[in-house]
């Protein structure tokens, strides 16, 4: 077990530029890629994933900072450290468990996948400490181990219908064919659906809305750069960086916001043939049978809905830890929720209307789930020791993925009856979002402008 481990982890500390394209390389050498376009396709993914990571850790380190001095300058003052994902991650691998994941989590897929099951084939092995963080969390609040490895594989098993749901969607959100995303975040559309369906019956969020048809309503300021250089603006005189400091973040995050869109392309670059020998490999196996290709989150980056409602949400974020009554956590590390952002562009298709109200709403599910979760990953922490933790301080992760799923699951087997009652709701929940995306419209073609009454005068 020991070498098992070892060896594991050596992999896993070559990072996700790495250990992903590896994979990618092994599937299009068992797709029947040419040798040469296998070792591109992995290369080029790994340049994408690097670049994406890069400018990512760019923004955050940008925005970070800002969001810190705009809390200082409020006074505010809580307990629970916010060490974002990366501290989330580094606790939950020093965990004895945590690597038997692995085998849970590619057992699960190919059972589903021989059982037609599932057309989605998880390949983003990067994030398996998700699922053995849920299995910890479930364990710690309810005393059962077996407890925490039933819902881990709960989470498989719905990432990967969570892929099967919105491939459509993120094929035409990227232009990649035969892609999906298997992240735990995207599970934030499930309690979104609700707010969301109610949406469809006012006009005003009917209305295309994302990035592209902004162009046309209010021109150069739905440019990317142009878009990140006022938010950016405006997110330094908030953290009173005066007029120099909020003009170089500005820059900043419109050099960020430029370099997205020219990333993903990458990622369509590399993708785009190993789509195309899975889908000539499934032909010949499996009449009229496809699989997509699980990837992480990023693929998504390229889409600057995201950002823009990230972005936007962090003073709110900010606001929302002030005033709201029991919240012990302070969003610095964790402060641009992507879960809000990328369950909000898969749901809403893009559309950046609806993703900044469901921002607004569904935050402070992030903060009172944060303060929940902080006693759970403190004593994780302090009983492994993978970071050291101050006596008397509490550690956590504002913008913990799934934070419903894994608390509702955790409670339910802890004996809580509200809780066994609100996760079988939620699986009807996931239910209907399920049908709800199979049957909606791509993206490009969801949203009509509507005719104003002064144009049907006219007419």
């Amino acid at each position: 077990m020991e070498m098992f481990q070892s060896f594991i982890q050596y992999i896993l500390n070559l990072g996700s530029a790495i250990f992903v394209p590896l994979i990618i390389f092994i599937i299009g050498l068992v797709a029947k890629m040419p040798l040469k376009k296998a070792f591109m396709s992995a290369i080029t993914l790994g340049i994408a994933f690097t670049g994406m990571n890069m400018v990512i850790g760019f923004m955050s380190s940008a925005v970070s900072p800002a969001s810190e001095a705009f809390a200082l300058n409020t006074g505010i003052s809580l307990p629970a450290l916010d060490l974002g994902w990366t501290g989330a991650a580094s606790i939950t691998w020093s965990w004895a468990y945590a690597f038997v994941f692995f085998a849970v989590v590619i057992g699960v897929n190919i059972v589903m996948l021989l059982l037609n099951l599932t057309k989605t084939l998880n390949v983003d092995m990067w994030n398996v400490w998700g699922k053995a963080l849920t299995a910890y969390l479930v364990y710690f609040i309810s005393g059962s181990l077996i407890a925490g490895f039933v819902t881990a594989i709960v989470q498989v098993i719905l990432e990967l219908k969570l892929g099967d749901m919105f491939q459509k969607h993120i094929q035409d959100l990227t232009g990649i064919p035969l892609v999906t995303v298997t992240h735990i975040m995207n599970i934030s559309a499930v309690l979104m659906l609700p707010v969301n369906k109610l949406m469809d019956k006012i006009p005003f969020f009917n209305k295309k809305s994302d990035t592209n048809a902004l162009k046309e309503k209010i021109g150069i300021f739905s440019e990317n750069s142009v878009m990140g250089f006022i938010i950016g603006l405006l997110l330094g005189f908030a953290g009173a960086y005066g007029v120099s400091g909020s003009l170089n973040l500005a820059i900043q995050v419109a050099t960020a916001m430029a370099l997205f869109p020219m990333i993903s392309k990458l990622f369509m670059q590399s993708l785009s043939p190993l789509a195309d020998a899975m889908s000539e490999l499934m032909k010949s196996r499996f009449k009229d049978r496809e699989v997509y290709i699980g990837l992480d989150w990023p693929i998504l980056a390229g889409r600057s809905e995201v950002w823009v409602t990230a972005i936007l949400i962090v003073p709110i974020f900010i606001g929302y830890s002030m005033i709201l009554p029991g919240n012990t956590v302070l969003p610095l590390a964790g402060v641009i929720n992507y879960s809000i952002a990328v369950g909000g562009l898969l749901l809403t298709g893009g559309n950046l209307y609806r993703m900044l109200v469901l921002g607004v709403i569904y935050t402070p599910l992030y903060l009172y789930s944060a303060t929940y979760f902080a006693p759970i990953l403190t004593g994780l922490a302090n009983a492994t020791g993978s970071v050291e933790v101050a006596e008397g301080q509490l550690i956590t992760w504002s913008s913990i993925e799934g934070p419903e799923f894994r608390i509702m699951f955790a409670e339910a087997f802890n004996g809580n009856i509200p809780a066994v009652i609100g996760a079988i709701l939620f699986l009807l929940m996931f239910y209907w979002l399920n049908k709800e995306m199979k049957n909606a419209k791509i993206p490009s073609e969801r949203y009509t402008e509507i005719i104003e009454p002064e144009a049907i005068v006219e007419e």
